[in-house]
């Protein structure tokens, strides 16, 4: 059961990275908060990156290393371009079918079968955490639902969720022709000098942006290294679809920060949605 201390581990690190960025860069551009704490977790691993030892890898590695690589960036890109050009209650709950969706690609591609109670539990998470990202007073309970035929935002996020299985499931691939640590380390060192990249080159970023944040920026940094770190040991020890719904209990934790720091509301839906995604969750680890 360590694999379930460690994932939530990982959904609080996610939880504590989004309300210190949504804290302390809400005021840059979209892209300038995507690579705050990309630019800032770079230190991190140049630091463990000399320490890591190098595991015999073969060629199930580079091809699900290759494989993956290209996926992860272009959904950190349909991820901010989503939540840029559509309301957030629009695009946000579709993230809430990437633990589905691992079912599929956990199972093409590691043969991984959930039980059929452990399947209930994810879909309980999945149904938890589309809960508690819509808002029914301001455009109804299905209004995520219906913008994915007219809101551009939305059905992109739809992709992103699938993106997000995807990656997960090949990001598994390599760890297990490598080990956690050193696919970690090493995938997202690449992964983030090439969006870090891609985004210079067009101009979305400025240097000066990143030289003015300094403190707030290695602490951004340090909580997504955490996140990517842990999160490749997690899945390591237990099947791709499980850790990514206890990973999604990060939700549960935003809304203790939401309360906290941002006075948001609508307690009464979350909560309902947070009955689902803990139900589901006690699912997943008593069927594991």
């Amino acid at each position: 059961m360590h694999w379930l201390l460690v994932s939530v581990i990982v959904a609080l690190a996610v939880a504590s990275h989004d309300a210190w960025v949504k804290k302390h860069f809400s005021h840059l551009s979209v892209s300038e908060m995507l690579a705050m704490p990309l630019f800032y977790s770079l230190p991190f691993f140049m630091i463990v990156m000399p320490f890591v030892p190098v595991p015999v890898i073969d060629r199930g590695f580079y091809g699900s290393f290759a494989a993956c690589l290209p996926i992860n960036v272009l959904a950190s890109f349909l991820y901010t371009k989503a939540i840029k050009i559509s309301p957030l209650s629009l695009t946000v709950p579709y993230l809430a079918f990437t633990p589905p969706f691992a079912m599929v690609t956990g199972y093409l591609f590691l043969h991984e079968t959930p039980g059929i109670w452990a399947g209930v539990g994810i879909v309980a998470t999945c149904i938890g955490s589309y809960v508690l990202n819509i808002e029914p007073d301001r455009q109804g309970l299905l209004a995520p639902v219906k913008a994915v035929f007219n809101e551009t935002g939305s059905w992109m996020m739809l992709i992103v969720a699938f993106l997000f299985a995807f990656t997960v499931v090949v990001g598994k691939k390599a760890i297990v022709h490598s080990s956690p640590l050193f696919f970690t380390m090493v995938f997202f060192s690449i992964h983030n000098l090439i969006v870090l990249g891609i985004l210079a080159v067009t101009g979305k970023i400025r240097i000066h942006t990143f030289a003015g944040n300094f403190r707030k920026g290695l602490v951004a940094g340090g909580l997504l290294f955490i996140h990517v770190l842990l999160h490749g040991f997690a899945i390591s020890w237990t099947q791709a679809a499980y850790m990514v719904s206890i990973k999604r209990l990060s939700i549960l934790f935003s809304i203790i920060y939401g309360r906290m720091f941002f006075e948001e509301r609508r307690m009464v839906v979350r909560l309902v949605g947070a009955t689902f995604m803990l139900g589901g969750a006690v699912l997943i680890v008593l069927k594991e």
